[in-house]
């Protein structure tokens, strides 16, 4: 595996506080954060933000309140692996009672994600599942501006604190989807797929230029890519291309995540893997379509397929890290039973860590992470090299932060 593209290298000359060039000093850098996105499902991180306001929290009705102190520990496995979080912005329960959105529940858990060096991600912003059963009191033309609306309304509040959002979710089945009607899919079949995108993307760089949006899907067929394809044709600025990759019913295996990244990468674009999941159970039947319909009292994890998720799971990871086009992977259920009941987390029920969990951490804070002792010359000059991101070098008594995220020829003087 080659992995140079994802390090940088930076020649700098430490000199101390009086401008003298501190040389042959012993330095030590040491990173701190990945540029890669290395990203969880963050819904835990809702009800941890909610406990920290003591009356809002005791309003919750105690059956449904979590235990803080196993709360606590989860939040802190989260943040021993992952930078990067998405966080629920499902229409039907961000704003059940129309004119009175969850706004400040969601920017206070996104703040604090921030504030521990998380990038966070809000997803979606237009779906046809879970959106709003009052939509569906407007004609189209008042579904799409109230759409267009939540848009400008999400992007703008949150800007500065979550710039990355999955603008549209799912759009190769929109138009078709027969399980119920819903506003978003009476829009999708009036405006068209490309056209529904083309308005929705539209929106969210007006309310937010700088913000990265994603297309996203679970389809990874022929269909997704001609969607992609007439989306670019028509002008539409996809900044990065979502794909999910639930595999309920068994690893897709190298053969098909490298033909998967063939087929995409010809776009040039980005690609982010946004919903990842890979069981540590028994599989789901492969005759189901539709993994919602697999409903079962009991889905429990079992030792054999905590083997088998690690195993699988850093097989993925290193083909994904590896392909210079991937920026992000999400991991979409951290705990067990999140979605579907399924054993899909990297932690049990319980809280306590599987293999897969330490195989991550292993990977992504050790392996694919620089911690290095390095030398000025006698001029004070010295070479940094290592994983793109956020570093700190010190000499054990001061300490400068610094970033290595990519290759720089332009020497430069660092003050320790």
């Amino acid at each position: 595996m080659s992995l140079e593209h994802r390090k940088a290298t930076r020649k700098v000359k430490v000199t101390d506080k009086a401008g003298q060039a501190m040389a042959n000093t012993k330095l030590t850098l040491r990173q701190t954060n990945h540029k890669f996105l290395f990203g969880c499902g963050a819904f835990d991180f809702v009800m941890y933000a909610l406990s920290q306001d003591k009356k809002a929290f005791e309003m919750i009705p105690a059956q449904f309140r979590p235990d803080t102190g196993l709360l606590q520990k989860k939040i802190d496995q989260w943040l021993a692996v992952y930078n990067y979080g998405t966080l629920p912005f499902y229409w039907g329960r961000f704003e059940h009672e129309e004119g009175k959105p969850n706004t400040e529940g969601l920017l206070n858990t996104a703040k604090f994600m921030q504030g521990k060096g998380v990038t966070v991600k809000g997803h979606p912003l237009c779906w046809h599942t879970a959106c709003v059963d009052w939509l569906m009191n407007y004609d189209n033309e008042t579904i799409m501006r109230k759409q267009l609306d939540r848009i400008t309304r999400e992007v703008t509040n949150f800007k500065g604190v979550i710039d990355f959002w999955d603008v549209i979710n799912e759009v190769v089945i929109m138009p078709i989807f027969d399980k119920y009607d819903n506003a978003i899919t009476r829009i999708c079949n009036e405006y068209g797929r490309v056209g529904l995108i083309r308005k929705v993307f539209a929106q969210a760089r007006e309310a937010n230029p700088d913000a990265t949006l994603l297309l996203n899907d679970f389809n990874t067929s022929i269909s997704y890519e001609i969607l992609v394809d007439g989306c670019l044709n028509a002008g539409v600025t996809i900044d990065a291309i979502g794909i999910q990759s639930h595999q309920h019913q068994g690893y897709w295996g190298a053969a098909k995540v490298e033909e998967v990244l063939k087929r995409f990468e010809h776009f040039g674009k980005p690609i982010h893997f946004t919903e990842n999941t890979l069981i540590s159970g028994d599989l789901m039947p492969a005759h189901i379509v539709d993994l919602n319909d697999w409903q079962v009292p009991e889905w429990p994890t079992t030792p054999e397929g905590e083997e088998r998720q690690r195993r699988e799971m850093e097989e993925m990871y290193r083909i994904l890290f590896e392909h210079p086009l991937v920026e992000a992977i999400t991991g979409w259920d951290f705990t067990d039973g999140a979605w579907l009941g399924a054993p899909s987390g990297v932690l049990r029920k319980d809280g306590s860590p599987k293999p897969a969990y330490e195989m991550l951490k292993d990977l992504i804070r050790s392996e694919w992470w620089t911690v290095e002792d390095v030398t000025t010359d006698e001029e004070g000059y010295v070479t940094l090299t290592g994983f793109k991101g956020d570093y700190e070098l010190t000499d054990g008594t001061d300490t400068i932060a610094l970033s290595l995220r990519e290759n720089s020829d332009v020497m430069e003087t660092i003050v320790l």
